[in-house]
């Protein structure tokens, strides 16, 4: 299949010129080793020669040698490989030596320089709306970022396609898959999970019927604030299955560690009133398919229970946003207060600019929304925080524009980099 373009292979580029290595990080099977071969002009497999380790073991700089930029692929199989390879960097003296790429972050214990000045990283996730072709994007973050109003667009998406696509996901390697064949390859990939990676990670058997049940759990919560504590309860009331506050700690720290989770953190900033700030992050799995198919959901199911399809939709635009805006050098959050008032996404940029978005399905929920938004607008102190550079919905269907009061309406099929 020939390679589609990621939105983050600009960045690559860029940071592999500016140091002596990159490191790639992202889930399984989200596309980190196609791109790198991109630019790569060697590549060594460390998940698949039987006789890395022995080199490694012998001779590790052999493992180093070969054309520049060298692709190492699966670093983290070897951690000990990442020091002889910062030092690699430091004698050479050169940019754009290696490409490595992890699907796992090692463990703690292992004995690691950080590798400051000399690797850069690109955080690589699976593929958004518009990498994807299911968005036009016409309607830039980076020109929401300059306060650019919006020429109306018809860019209409039918519930039934939005609903396929949460269940298809955003891997590369199901763009021609149609939706039952993506269901398959999905629930798959959480079956190897609970059975294999969970315990492969860091050589420690893990119950399988207990990552199940916490997989489950988590995609339940799905866009929401719940800790620890209620997840367990949550386990326990629809799994019958208890787990212990360390085995629980464990094993949300392994899935970190595999890439399958991804929080988005609490906005921290200056607002108006004596309203508590919020700081528990909300859960989400690094690409919302994983959430159906931990659940077991399909088309039908999903359209029948439109409330928890709304709670995946959010999924599925907060992780289309990280894309764009760390395209834009920007991060995701969102907002809670003590008062009650929540903002789904609020997008922040390195330099402080911010915009904030309401995420809604459908198009019936747009007013309230709109005045929720110009509420907290109110509320931050714009001058510790700044005003934000817009504001705006992101909705499943229905037509893309400014309103009069100044808030943007935008489909999720015209949104982009």
């Amino acid at each position: 299949m020939e390679y589609r373009k990621r939105i983050t292979d600009a960045e690559l580029q860029r940071k592999l010129q500016a140091s002596g290595a990159v490191l790639i990080r992202g889930a399984k099977a989200c596309g980190k080793t196609e791109s790198a071969k991109q630019l790569a002009k060697s590549v060594i497999h460390l998940d698949r020669d039987e006789q890395v380790q022995l080199l490694f073991d012998t001779a590790p700089k052999r493992l180093l040698q070969g054309d520049t930029p060298r692709l190492i692929d699966e670093w983290q199989v070897i951690p000990g490989l990442w020091n002889h390879i910062r030092h690699e960097v430091d004698d050479r003296k050169q940019h754009a030596q290696f490409i490595l790429t992890g699907s796992a972050n090692p463990e703690e214990a292992a004995k690691m320089h950080s590798g400051a000045g000399r690797f850069t990283i690109v955080d690589m996730r699976t593929m958004s709306w518009q990498e994807l072709g299911l968005s036009t994007g016409t309607v830039k973050l980076s020109d929401l970022f300059e306060g650019k109003p919006i020429e109306v667009q018809d860019h209409r998406t039918e519930l039934e396609q939005i609903v396929d696509q949460i269940i298809k996901g955003g891997f590369p390697t199901l763009i021609q898959s149609d939706v039952r064949q993506a269901m398959d390859v999905n629930r798959a990939y959480i079956e190897l999970l609970a059975e294999v990676d969970m315990s492969r990670v860091s050589n420690t058997r893990r119950d399988p019927l207990k990552i199940r049940s916490l997989l489950k759990s988590l995609a339940r919560n799905t866009s929401t604030l719940v800790d620890n504590t209620v997840l367990g309860k949550d386990i326990k009331a629809h799994e019958s299955i208890g787990l212990s506050r360390p085995t629980l700690y464990d094993y949300l720290d392994t899935l970190q560690r595999l890439m399958i989770l991804e929080d988005q953190p609490a906005w921290s900033t200056h607002i108006r009133s004596s309203h508590t700030l919020r700081n528990s992050p909300k859960r989400h799995f690094t690409d919302v398919s994983l959430a159906a198919a931990a659940l077991g959901a399909n088309p039908q199911s999903l359209l029948n229970d439109l409330n928890f399809t709304g709670f995946l939709f959010e999924s599925m635009v907060v992780h289309d946003l990280r894309v764009y805006g760390q395209a834009n050098d920007a991060k995701v959050y969102h907002y809670r207060d003590s008062s009650g008032l929540e903002v789904d996404s609020i997008v922040q940029k390195y330099n402080g600019d911010w915009c904030a978005f309401e995420i809604k399905l459908g198009t019936g929920q747009i007013e309230e929304a709109a005045e929720n938004l110009l509420r907290f607008a109110q509320l931050v102190d714009s001058d510790k925080a700044g005003a934000p550079k817009s504001l705006n919905i992101i909705t499943g269907t229905g037509l893309s524009y400014t309103r009069k009061d100044g808030v943007n309406v935008i489909s999720l099929a015209s949104l982009g980099a």
